[in-house]
């Protein structure tokens, strides 16, 4: 069932959305070359507990579910490195000049979720590397204009796999975006693909959705690997992930995972 959400409830979860922004700057300003992804991952969580907030990722295991033992995911940071696409697990691993981080963070204040995600170039990266990751993040910006009071869930996937399209990309179909609340992951799904049909159901004020486009720079069949979480290119591309929570305010689409004043689709600066 899709829920639109009051005013109030979207302020909340604005508030969670700055702390998902806010922790990714944290990491962009301590990535490089020799830092691990565990370290990282304890950076992210010892901030989200000093604002108050709750990782959104740590002990999830789907839905609403939260909870222990190896089902759970382990972390406060989803880490993908290079061809993982999306839900890599933070270890021990050193990261390298020259690969691409994809980082995924979601916090939780007063029950709402805020989920975001960016894809970072660490050090000097091959030039089809950097192409990729301004495409997608291009793309997830296009989606969220196409997030208009009137249009449909497909003109949000119909706007992302253009980009793709332009140059070649492989769009990952097997994992896709999502309304989200009081639950990381609601109704509706959001593909970042042309859906078959009317386009789905109607986008209306009060929905809040999580676009999170993921390209790769070969095809787009993926596989879990054995820890049970871990996307990865079956081919093993390069892949890349951006994401942003928003709101569809009567005005339009209004991104909450930025930190400062409320930033709109036209925003260049997110």
């Amino acid at each position: 069932m899709v829920t639109r959400k009051s005013r109030q409830e979207i302020e909340k979860m604005r508030r969670a959305g700055r702390v998902v922004a806010e922790v990714l700057a944290l990491v962009e300003s301590e990535l490089r070359p020799g830092v691990t992804a565990a370290r990282l991952d304890e950076l992210a969580e010892r901030h989200m507990q000093a604002t108050g907030a709750v990782p959104s990722f740590k002990g999830y295991l789907g839905g609403c579910r939260y909870g222990r033992g190896p089902r759970a995911f382990p972390a406060s940071l989803c880490i993908s490195i290079d061809d993982e696409v999306v839900h890599g697990i933070p270890d021990g691993r050193e990261i390298r000049e020259g690969q691409l981080v994809s980082i995924d963070a979601g916090a939780i204040v007063d029950g709402w979720h805020g989920d975001g995600a960016r894809t970072f170039a660490v050090g000097g990266v091959a030039p089809e590397a950097k192409a990729l990751v301004d495409a997608t993040r291009l793309a997830l910006m296009a989606g969220i204009a196409a997030a208009q009071p009137g249009n449909r869930i497909g003109d949000i996937g119909a706007a992302i796999e253009d980009v793709a399209l332009s140059a070649r990309y492989g769009v990952v179909r097997q994992f896709v975006g999502h309304g989200i609340g009081t639950c990381m992951h609601e109704d509706p799904q959001i593909p970042n693909f042309r859906a078959r049909g009317d386009g789905g159901r109607v986008i209306e004020p009060g929905m809040c959705l999580a676009i999170e486009p993921m390209f790769t720079l070969g095809g787009d069949d993926v596989d879990v690997e054995a820890d049970g979480w871990t996307v990865v290119t079956r081919d093993g591309a390069l892949a890349a992930h951006f994401e942003h929570t928003i709101a569809i305010t009567e005005d339009g689409p209004e991104i909450l995972t930025t930190v400062g004043a409320p930033a709109f689709a036209g925003d260049r600066s997110v």
